[in-house]
């Protein structure tokens, strides 16, 4: 409750008592009338005001004239307790609005307003608006981090879900990067400030999320729209309903129904509170044109490298010749490649760590530029490198088809091939299950662009099951397949990683760039930007804005057109007056708040709650 808020309940409270001693005959009409004028104020002020700077005629303007024309048509009790019920009306939905936005901020998270610093070789507390770059900042086990940075010492799990959605904590060294807004559950850390207050990408998503509805979706501007044109219609039925019954008090309960402020929304606050859902999960939209695209959408473009598949090489099998077990095979292929910089060698050391194989120094190691490499380890000569290498160095080896489209590493030791590791970008082990669920979900077509070879896109999409698969595409290519998929009237989501789809994002109707957290470039170049690199989050994303879809449907259908219908026809049929009118007409504002508010609870079947599918 703000000070704003008090005077509005003096006011109503004020007129209330005044309408009440007037009702039993204790002050004169004249003061009754004041009453009504101070209580009229800013209800007239607002109307004028929407009607003069956003051409736009709300329950405002409605009201003021209802009011008046209750007042000349000597209805003075029905017109006052009339404004009165409006005016608790309004201080309700601007009450509820308010805790709207304060829930939406809570869900996301908060920020500390002070932090533990290291200065001149002591830790002191310090405003958070004292902190600065470079400064180190100290953190312990269940507090919140208050700035973006680099740890330089200490290690803790870190609850990262008010920034990447993502539930399980992470653990966080030296090295690593954290975000303002995130909690450490176990540990303590030293950060080196990058990012404080207003730069952190805490608060860059709360600007997202507040901001987000100035960016109106197409249902929006339609229920505007439909404003403009039905405020004439209702004045010309308002007219006719005076012309053949002269009942005034029919038209004043009518001019209450027909109010078309309702249109107006039922749309604003289910945007705000998808999109907060949304950043909750770690899922930023820029707006709510966006969110409804979303829901639309028919066809899904999926950039492969860094987006189905993991982005980075791994062994994904073993082949051993004659007697070499899994373990001597990579323990002297790793044992080889460790000193390695390139990016097959830092997969097969992976694979050996994953698999436990103890991996010792080479004594020697040799790079040999475009065949491989020869090291020397524990007395046995290694060889790792391609087809062309081992046979140069005198090898035997077995014949192959060459329609593998694995990249392969041969292996020999001491002059006898021991084995081949098979190494490919693998696909995201989630990317099955989620292409399945957007299926489910209503997407027509699953089409998957990349610069890569048409053998090894074959075999991601045969993989993932994917329809569609354009390969061997420059960016240009990208996005003159978005255009022709574009060209069969349906609307095109592109999903990339990021800044090198950039415009191929910006020719769909939706671009979502993945695995932005920290990078704002991404996260300005996208429609929709996903914080962490789990495709899952793209289903999350479609199911919270088909939700909220289906939402400002009901509001619009149910809240809106039903209860306003069924009061016309209760009007006009003389069941109910102005005051009862005024008073039902709480019940569209109400329906409409708790019906959108419901989003930012909203449960997601990845989070194993059961689904709401759209018609």
């Amino acid at each position: 409750m703000t000070a704003e808020r008090w005077v509005e309940v003096a006011r109503i409270v004020g007129v209330g008592v005044v309408v009440g001693l007037y009702r039993f005959d204790v002050v004169p009409l004249p003061v009754l009338l004041a009453g009504v004028a101070v209580g009229l104020y800013p209800l007239a002020k607002i109307g004028l005001l929407d009607l003069i700077r956003e051409r736009k005629i709300g329950t405002e303007v409605f009201v003021t004239i209802a009011t008046l024309i209750a007042m000349l048509g000597r209805e003075y009790i029905a017109g006052a307790v009339l404004m009165v019920i409006i005016l608790i009306a309004e201080f309700i939905a601007a009450l509820n609005t308010d805790r709207a936005r304060a829930s939406i901020k809570a869900l996301i998270g908060s920020v500390p307003q002070t932090a533990l610093v290291r200065r001149d070789g002591a830790d002191v507390m310090l405003p958070l608006a004292d902190v600065r770059v470079a400064d180190i900042v100290i953190v312990r086990a269940g507090e919140k981090i208050p700035v973006d940075g680099i740890v330089r010492a200490g290690e803790a799990s870190v609850n990262q879900a008010p920034i990447t959605g993502e539930s399980i904590p992470q653990e966080k060294g030296a090295g690593a990067t954290v975000f303002a807004g995130t909690v450490v559950e176990l540990g303590a850390l030293d950060i080196e400030t990058q990012k404080v207050g207003g730069d952190t990408m805490f608060a860059r998503i709360v600007a997202l999320v507040e901001t987000a509805e100035d960016s109106q979706a197409p249902v929006q501007k339609l229920a505007d729209r439909v404003a403009a044109w039905l405020i004439p219609v209702v004045l010309v039925f308002l007219l006719g309903v005076w012309y053949f019954t002269r009942d005034l008090r029919m038209v004043i309960t009518l001019l209450i129904f027909t109010s078309p402020a309702e249109l107006g929304l039922a749309t604003p606050l289910v945007m705000i509170a998808a999109i907060a859902r949304a950043a909750r999960a770690g899922i930023l939209v820029k707006g709510g044109i966006y969110l409804e695209q979303l829901a639309k959408v028919r066809i899904l473009a999926f950039d492969k490298t860094g987006t189905l598949t993991m982005g980075r090489p791994a062994v994904v099998r073993i082949e051993r010749f004659g007697d070499t077990s899994e373990n001597e095979l990579l323990r002297f292929a790793a044992a080889a490649e460790r000193r390695s910089s390139h990016p097959l060698a830092k997969a097969v050391v992976e694979r050996a760590t994953a698999a436990n194989v103890d991996v010792p120094e080479p004594s020697t190691f040799e790079v040999i530029r475009g065949r491989g490499i020869r090291a020397v380890v524990d007395g046995h000569v290694i060889l790792a490198g391609n087809a062309a290498y081992l046979t140069e160095s005198g090898i035997a080896l077995a014949s192959r088809d060459g329609t593998d489209d694995l990249t392969v590493v041969y292996i020999a030791a001491d002059q006898r091939a021991i084995g081949v590791l098979h190494l490919a970008d693998p696909v995201r082990p989630d990317a099955k299950a989620a292409l399945a669920r957007l299926k489910a979900s209503g997407i027509h077509r699953i089409v998957m662009l990349t610069g890569d070879n048409a053998a090894t896109a074959r075999r991601v999409g045969a993989e993932l099951g994917v329809d569609e698969i354009m390969a061997d595409l420059l960016p240009d290519a990208k996005v003159d397949a978005i255009k022709r998929l574009q060209a069969g009237g349906h609307l095109v989501a592109m999903i990339g990683d990021g800044i090198n789809d950039a415009p191929a994002l910006a020719q769909a109707d939706v671009g979502i760039a993945m695995g932005v957290a920290g990078t704002q470039a991404a996260i300005e170049a996208a429609d929709v930007a996903l914080m962490t690199d789990d495709i899952s989050k793209i289903a999350d994303a479609r199911e919270i804005a088909r939700r909220a879809y289906r939402t400002i449907q009901q509001n619009l259908y149910v809240g809106v057109g039903v209860v306003h219908v069924l009061g016309i026809v209760a009007a006009l049929l003389r069941f109910i007056g102005p005051v009862q009118a005024a008073m039902i007409h709480l019940g569209p504002d109400v329906l409409v708040f708790l019906n959108s508010v419901r989003l930012i609870r909203m449960r997601l079947k990845s989070e194993g709650a059961s689904g709401v599918s759209m018609p």
